[in-house]
């Protein structure tokens, strides 16, 4: 499920850049992106809807067309989709969503992306992670949606990180409940770019060290575990994770086991990376927001500093 924006400070916002490569051409009838984008929203009238709950959040005019070109099992309860975005201006910051639009179902889904901008810029490709719900767009996504399948999608959110070159140097602290690893997998996934960009080019924004805290049920609802430990290795002086579970009832692997600890985030593990460089993205049930949010602000954290969404 996507996250929806709940708060979001002024920072580090900028124009995504030019898009370099070509895509497949992917085309809806004008009269589908009108029953997608009009009557699909008016019809939607559950009160936790994605759309009654960001009626208020910014979002991009564009709506692209765009179509299924892979998908996979991240866990028994989420699956991933691969989709292939047809308009060349559709672009995204990391850590926003999609509106969600599909043929033929009337609600809008809104799903977070987890896929980094430079994956869209290079392969005209974004990434998707759908929990299991009764929900009608996630019902499709696990039970209908094949390859091939076309849906529209269009960006919103005010959940993003996305630092121009001569900003200053900032850390980063990923705080993450369940799916709510989706948004802050994205920002993960850029920080990687920046720092391949600067290790390649010595250009670009200078990025400090990134921490990521994930907490899921178990190890097996660790969605994409190997990515972000394939991050870890690769950036062992900058990036570094710890992912926790909480009923955990198997053996867990000898490869996670380092990375591993048994039981929730605590306020100390956060507290210890407190300073004045350091920006907090949190995303999460919102019990697990809330908490963390206020633990940053009583120990006098600036807002400004402090950014959250809730995923419901």
């Amino acid at each position: 499920m996507a996250c929806a924006a709940v708060m979001i400070p002024g920072l580090l916002r900028c124009s995504v850049g030019a898009i370099r490569t070509e895509a497949a051409s992917l085309r809806l009838t004008l009269s589908t992106l009108r029953h997608l984008t009009l009557t699909s929203i008016m019809k939607s009238k559950r009160k936790t809807d994605h759309m009654e709950r960001t009626a208020s959040v910014v979002r991009r005019e564009i709506v692209s067309a765009a179509k299924v070109c892979g998908a996979a099992n991240e866990s028994p309860s989420v699956k991933s989709l691969r989709l292939l975005v047809a308009d060349q201006d559709f672009s995204f910051k990391a850590g926003q969503w999609v509106d969600f639009f599909i043929p033929g179902v009337s609600v809008v889904g809104g799903f977070s992306i987890c896929s980094s901008p430079r994956l869209l810029e290079q392969e005209r490709i974004i990434e998707l992670a759908v929990k299991y719900t009764n929900h009608p767009p996630a019902l499709w996504v696990h039970n209908t949606c094949t390859l091939d399948s076309e849906v529209a999608v269009r960006v919103g959110g005010e959940f993003f990180f996305d630092p121009q070159p001569a900003d200053a140097s900032r850390n980063l602290v990923l705080i993450a409940g369940g799916v709510g690893i989706n948004p802050l997998l994205s920002i993960l996934r850029h920080a990687a770019d920046l720092l391949r960009e600067q290790a390649n080019k010595r250009s670009g924004y200078e990025i400090g060290t990134i921490k990521l805290f994930y907490s899921a049920k178990n190890t097996s609802e660790l969605l994409f575990k190997k990515n972000i430990l394939d991050l870890v290795n690769e950036f062992p002086e900058k990036i570094a994770c710890s992912l926790h579970v909480t009923k955990q009832t198997t053996q867990i692997s000898a490869e996670l086991k380092p990375y591993i600890t048994e039981g929730r985030i605590t306020e100390k593990e956060i507290r210890d990376h407190i300073s004045k460089e350091t920006l907090f993205y949190i995303c999460g049930p919102p019990p697990m927001t809330d908490f963390f949010s206020k633990q940053l602000e009583n120990h006098h954290v600036s807002k400004e500093h402090i950014c959250f969404e809730k995923w419901w």
